[in-house]
């Protein structure tokens, strides 16, 4: 049995939470393989809205496993917190979630070092969501972490003290006021509520899994577009948000891996600093942004907004290799007499379709496209969406070369337009 992928193709914030969960029923298994509490994977059903920040989104599905892998890194304290505000009863969420013994802990001197370093930068900000994420990864890699596994040995307080001194250590070069006791009780509360679960070695729970033929989904957080490697760097993220990720977060083959299903808005947004081509920062944007409701979910930051980038989503399809496209807040789109997509770039005087080592200096080449008014919430069926829509979808697939099967067009999870081929 092959693992099928789902991740963004954007700069994050595609709709991951919602698909996961849609499409649920489909696996057995769903399993988170990077990034930490820096996600805000936001589903909505029954007229509630819930975000997930480290717990998969199969978590609402009585019958399947959720599986936190050992490329996330996790913080007790937002754990501890997420986990009360579920809905589900304690001993049905133990149940339905397992935790990797090797994944890294988000220490309180962690998330103190994120805002001291976001500090000293001025005006070139990286835009962190100040979770500690990449001082935790940071360490990770330096060999000086602390993982899941650890917390039930007998020296865990030292362990713990260790690295506390050596982050204070290098805060004493920052002037930055801080408070470590904020942190550190929640923490220590968040890590006996941890001990209640299944930390276990995942990669031999997942492989076992495979052979005895269950379905998996590998949920990824943030974008393509933020991976650490292939995104717009320095304004990334620390992990590796790509489909290969899943192989390293998870502890899988590459011949394991079977679908890989990208996830992509209508339009494109972005939280924080960094370069964004389509960007609007008109009318039109800002009608995008109040339409779709564009404020981050984990920071609650207005997110910028533009029109498409067909550039940048087949680089993402290349290197990911994307076998289907879902396409999100579609509705949003509903109202405009016509809509832009970028179809190619300007650089260096000349146009180019791939995207430059320094995207700074890129200007974007439009192609008009008719716009559509129908509202299409209550749509369910692709037939019954506005012509001019899936000629849109229609000339995403032809530039992409990849099918667009899924459409989305709304929040909920019923709201959702599974597409024969």
């Amino acid at each position: 049995m092959k693992i099928d992928i789902l991740l963004g193709l954007q700069w994050g914030d595609e709709g991951k939470g919602k698909i996961v969960d849609a499409i649920s029923p489909q696996y057995d298994v769903v399993a988170r393989f990077q990034g930490g509490p820096n996600a805000g994977h936001s589903l909505e059903f029954n007229g509630k809205k819930h975000i997930l920040h480290l717990i998969p989104s199969g978590i609402f599905h009585p019958d399947k496993i959720n599986i936190i892998g050992n490329g996330v890194v996790i913080d007790p304290a937002v754990f501890k917190k997420e986990t009360e505000n579920l809905g589900i009863p304690p001993d049905e969420l133990v149940k339905r979630l397992v935790i990797s013994s090797r994944a890294n802990l988000i220490l309180p001197g962690h998330r103190i070092l994120d805002a001291a370093y976001e500090n000293t930068r001025g005006d070139s900000k990286i835009g962190s969501t100040l979770k500690g994420i990449g001082p935790a990864y940071t360490d990770k890699i330096a060999r000086n972490g602390l993982r899941a596994g650890e917390i039930f040995s007998t020296d865990f307080r030292e362990l713990y003290n260790q690295r506390f001194r050596n982050h204070m250590s290098i805060l004493k070069n920052h002037d930055f006021s801080f408070d470590p006791e904020e942190y550190e009780a929640d923490w220590f509360e968040g890590v006996e509520i941890m001990k209640k679960f299944r930390i276990v070695n995942t990669e031999y729970f997942i492989n076992d899994l495979v052979l005895k033929g269950r379905k998996i989904l590998a949920e990824g957080a943030q974008g393509t577009m933020l991976d650490i490697d292939f995104g717009t760097y320095p304004f990334v993220t620390s992990s590796s948000t790509v489909s290969a990720g899943a192989c390293t977060g998870l502890g899988i083959s590459p011949g394991h891996v079977g679908e890989v299903f990208g996830i992509f808005k209508a339009y494109c947004t972005r939280v924080g600093s960094g370069p964004f081509p389509t960007e609007l920062t008109d009318d039109t944007g800002n009608t995008l942004r109040n339409k779709g409701n564009e404020f981050g979910s984990t920071t609650g930051r207005p997110r910028r907004c533009g029109w498409l980038d067909i550039p940048a989503l087949k680089y993402a399809i290349m290197i990911n290799g994307v076998t289907r496209l879902f396409m999100t807040k579609s509705d949003v789109m509903s109202g405009f007499d016509n809509v832009r997509v970028c179809t190619s770039y300007m650089w260096e005087n000349r146009e180019c379709e791939e995207i430059p080592f320094d995207s700074r200096k890129i200007q974007p080449v439009y192609t008009v496209l008719p716009g559509w008014k129908e509202e299409i919430r209550e749509m369910r069926n692709f037939g019954d969406l506005p012509v001019n829509l899936k000629g849109y979808i229609e000339f995403i697939e032809y530039h992409t070369g990849v099918p667009v099967t899924m459409v989305s067009v709304g929040p909920d999870r019923r709201e959702t337009i599974f597409r024969n081929q």
